[in-house]
């Protein structure tokens, strides 16, 4: 499939002296998914805002400018020029000043990925030869990009047959992970339960494929506006599919579903043990019964 007709950046990716020319498109899928409006029920009509002011009424675009409010009800005001004159420079040179090795960027501050295609037939080999050296060194490029007026920290990183591009959050944006997991309790674990637990996942454990599973809701809604097109708008309130599952009264607690399959566990064990234990003389018997017996020396005769 054909990469869409405008890409979202075009620049350069460079490698010290080496200077690929690239396109980044987004790789994520712009297709748009059921929106819903507000209707006025009786009329049928759609409703409307307006911008207000208390004691004003409807206020014209022009007359709107954004604010900070730096005190209770007491705002300072900036004009379009004022925002216009901040914005960074549009650079169009991403430098990779860094190279990390992959496995140490936490997947909390990566944002949004771009595939990075080369821009020409001349880009064709310095691309090949970042990507296939990103590979071998399993590292990400990382530097900085400017799109749209605001500056990322961007990762470089090779994907497939080619190269991707992906925004990568600052420090200060992410909330301390402390401050939310610090009142769990800490406190030696059964390890038997640890056991049973990394059992219970290796059992499922297989690669990532995003395509084994789908957007249930958004399928849901889709097959709620059919029906409800195909029964002139009339109400839909029975099930359209088959229910989600219902555990109902054998929903159990993680640790008492561990310790039970433990307690199977090591009765089927015990139980295993002691078949074993019983096959062990009935089996050297038989071994004995089928021996050939040796043959009585015979007794010398009297002279």
């Amino acid at each position: 499939m054909a990469p869409p007709a405008r890409p979202v950046w075009t620049g350069q990716i460079r490698l010290a002296l080496v200077a690929l020319p690239v396109k980044l498109y987004s790789a994520l899928d712009s297709k748009e998914k059921i929106s819903f409006n507000q209707i006025h029920e009786p009329s049928k009509q759609r409703i409307r805002y307006e911008k207000v002011a208390p004691g004003v009424g409807p206020v014209p675009n022009d007359e709107i400018v954004k604010g900070y409010e730096y005190q209770k009800g007491r705002y300072v005001l900036f004009s379009d020029e004022e925002f216009d004159a901040l914005k960074v420079d549009s650079k169009k040179t991403l430098d990779m000043v860094q190279f990390a090795p992959a496995d140490t960027i936490d997947p909390i501050y990566f944002d949004k990925p771009y595939y990075a295609l080369p821009d020409g037939k001349l880009a064709d080999e310095p691309y090949r030869v970042v990507r296939e050296a990103l590979k071998k060194t399993k590292t990400v490029g990382l530097g900085q990009i400017t799109m749209r007026g605001r500056s990322y920290i961007a990762a470089v990183k090779p994907y497939e047959d080619g190269l991707t591009v992906e925004t990568v959050h600052y420090a200060q944006e992410l909330r301390a992970a402390k401050s939310f997991f610090d009142e769990i309790p800490t406190g030696k674990l059964d390890a038997d339960l640890i056991d049973l637990a990394e059992e219970l996942i290796s059992r499922k454990k297989a690669r990532f494929d995003a395509s084994k599973f789908e957007d249930e809701y958004a399928a849901a809604i889709e097959r709620l506006v059919k029906k409800k097109i195909e029964r002139h708008g009339e109400l839909v309130l029975e099930d359209q599919e088959e229910p989600s599952k219902d555990y109902g009264d054998n929903v159990v607690s993680l640790v008492d579903a561990l310790k039970k399959s433990l307690a199977k566990k090591q009765g089927g064990a015990e139980a295993a043990a002691a078949k074993s234990a019983g096959k062990r003389p009935k089996a050297a018997a038989e071994k004995v019964r089928a021996a050939p017996r040796a043959k009585a020396p015979a007794k010398r005769a009297k002279k």
